[in-house]
């Protein structure tokens, strides 16, 4: 894991200054605290900041090939280097270092842009080729590693790994994006298509840009995409054999490293399958660790410890605070942009323990993405047979009224909490998915959004997004279609973020062997009926995990890392939400009324509706937007 950043002018190659590149890695120092380079020509710029993990002594970036006519920038790792490798050695590349870096350039020369079908890994890099004037920036299939970039006023084109890194080049006009906002207030955090920082991009997820001296910038190029098109064909046993197969190569391929290598270990399904596969695939006894919470029924501690009992670990735990509001100013920083997922908190604890010990550490990320495992898609599906027996007119006029004269009770049992069932039945199925993924309702944001701040976002809506993810989906159902908008938006907006920035934060490479592109190929081709069964979310992969996992470790209630901010609000952090309705930094944009923020804190404060989730968001966006813009 590396922290990569550069300059390119695709009109006239203008001198790159070697300072400013400087400046942008070491903004990001501690993405790569073992070593440092910066290499210019004219035009161009590229400078690096290194976590070594492979071929620890060599491979020093920016890397060129032996006539200096590629460099390569790199950040994550390829886990099929080695096969790449000898292939393209026997056409001829006489590699010089023992690591992955090389085979890109390597593979950028055999292969062009074609390179990237080829490759099974977690990347962000940059390859500047001076023979044909151009620069390529390309990004892995999920979106593991981010790459953001921008236009700055002299007409270069500047990238960087994290916001921070571009932030560090003077030229870069700090202005926040209205649009931003409303779609963090929406989900918690700046999707991938949107960032706070008006005018600057992240490459998407699974798409390239290619740009050549001489012309314009083009759009970035989709390379790779799921698809829930097709359906596999076999028995639910044979396919259950196939997916354990897929599980048991991906953790493999994870294993390579030259430095300590360990695991999270929640007690969960997930991250419990993980190291059922790694213990299986190495002699020694793996690492793992866990943290747990000082608030009852937030601790599993308990299940991580018979995992790891059962499994012959070499284990640590923890128990942390649940409110260590200390680490909030951390985490901005970490972040950039606004990011409101309260379990930020503990995944940045559970990185800082392992990295005790460990360099790198694979996680259980994205299992509940590809199989279904949230209980939203098994509400989804319930809600569509729902529609599917009355006729839409009728649909909506039934529940639609309904839902109108139902009370909003937030204190309620969770079974007499109608409201929002009814008013998703009388609504379009992708309509209430986008609905039912976000955290403050278009309603309470229509609220919070003054004149000008209505205004301003001229229409735009967050939610839209989502509906025409599913709209467009590569799908036959409407399960297939929330999963395939999750793992387009809600998977590197949300999930991956917090693990990239959480684990860059303490210098620790994480690795998410559940999201192999083939593990997730082969996951999208499963009947729905094999990823959700009677209510059981992951139903395969929980099925497949019998002959290695408890069934109390496989069927309990998923717990996750819960946060009580509600609570929070309503106690420790009283005064801070009351404080928003003062905030300079949230007048000073000119967007929201105050009033209507104050007395959504008030009603909070009096148990008169739950708002937690939404003055958690404004807490950080306040303290964002602070560090931001001043």
């Amino acid at each position: 894991m590396c922290g990569l950043a550069g300059l390119f002018h695709p009109e006239t190659p203008k001198p790159v200054d070697p300072a400013r590149i400087r400046a942008m890695t070491d903004a990001m120092a501690v993405r790569g605290p073992d070593g440092e380079g910066v290499w210019t020509a004219p035009g161009v710029g590229l400078g690096h900041r290194r976590l070594s993990i492979i071929d620890v002594a060599g491979s020093p970036q920016p890397m060129h090939d032996a006539g200096s006519a590629l460099s390569v920038l790199f950040n994550g790792c390829i886990y099929n280097y080695q096969e790449l490798r000898a292939e393209l050695g026997a056409k001829g590349w006489a590699f010089r270092t023992a690591g992955d870096t090389e085979v890109l350039l390597a593979a950028w020369a055999a292969w062009g842009p074609a390179m990237l079908a080829r490759l099974n890994g977690m990347f962000a890099f940059a390859i500047h080729d001076a023979r044909t004037q151009q620069l390529f920036l390309a990004r892995d299939r999920l979106g593991v590693k981010p790459l953001h970039y921008t236009r700055l006023a002299d007409g270069a084109l500047a990238f960087a790994s994290e916001l921070k890194g571009l932030l560090a080049h003077p030229l870069l006009r700090r202005v926040p994006d209205v649009r931003a906002v409303e779609d963090f207030l929406a989900f918690g955090y700046v999707p991938d298509d949107a960032c706070i920082v008006a005018g600057v991009s992240k490459l998407p997820a699974g798409h390239y840009l290619l740009v050549e001296r001489g012309k314009p910038v083009p759009a970035p190029v989709q390379w790779w995409d799921v698809s829930f098109a097709d359906r596999a064909r076999g028995s639910a046993r044979a396919l259950e054999e196939e997916l354990v197969e897929h599980m048991r190569a991906a953790v493999r391929s994870r294993l390579v490293s030259d430095v300590p290598l360990g695991a999270f270990l929640s007690g969960g399904v997930d991250s419990s399958a993980v190291v059922a596969l790694m213990a299986e695939a190495t002699p020694h006894a793996i690492r793992t660790c866990t943290i747990g919470f000082d608030e009852a029924g937030h601790d599993e501690r308990g299940y991580a410890a018979a995992v790891a009992d059962r499994f012959r670990t070499d284990h640590r735990s923890r128990v942390v605070r649940s409110d260590d509001f200390a680490l909030l100013d951390r985490l901005v920083a970490a972040f950039d942009e606004p990011f409101a997922d309260a379990s930020a908190l503990a995944t940045y604890q559970v990185c800082a323990l392992a990295r005790e010990k460990v360099t790198v550490a694979l996680s259980g990320d994205g299992a509940d993405e590809i199989f279904a495992g949230y209980r939203r898609y098994r509400f989804q599906a319930a809600e569509e047979r729902v529609r599917g027996l009355v006729p839409d007119g009728l649909r909506s006029r039934v529940f639609g009224g309904l839902g109108a004269i139902y009370p909003k009770a937030d204190w309620a049992p969770r079974p007499l909490r109608a409201k929002t069932t009814l008013l998703a039945l009388a609504d379009d199925g992708a309509e209430a998915y986008a609905r039912s993924v976000g955290v403050t309702a278009p309603a309470i944001r229509a609220r919070l959004f003054n004149d000008a701040g209505r205004r301003a976002l001229a229409g735009h809506r967050a939610e839209d997004r989502y509906v025409a993810a599913m709209r467009d989906a590569p799908a036959r159902d409407a399960i297939d279609r929330a999963q395939y908008a999750d793992i387009k938006i809600w998977l590197p907006g949300d999930i991956l973020a917090k693990t990239d920035r959480t684990s860059m934060a303490v210098s620790l490479e994480a690795r998410e062997p559940l999201l192999d592109h083939r593990l997730v190929s082969f996951a999208g081709t499963l009947p729905a009926s094999l990823r959700l069964r009677r209510g059981e979310g992951k139903w395969l992969m929980k099925k497949a995990m019998e002959r290695y996992l408890p069934k109390d470790v496989l069927y309990r209630p998923k717990m996750g890392f819960v946060t009580p901010v509600s609570a929070w609000f309503r106690s420790a952090l009283a005064s801070e939400a009351a404080a928003l309705s003062r905030s300079r930094t949230l007048a000073d944009t000119g967007w929201f009324d105050l009033d209507a923020l104050g007395a959504l804190a008030e009603a909070h404060r009096a148990g008169r509706a739950d708002h937690g989730r939404t003055l958690w968001q404004f807490v950080m966006l306040d303290r964002s937007l602070r560090r931001l813009f001043g």
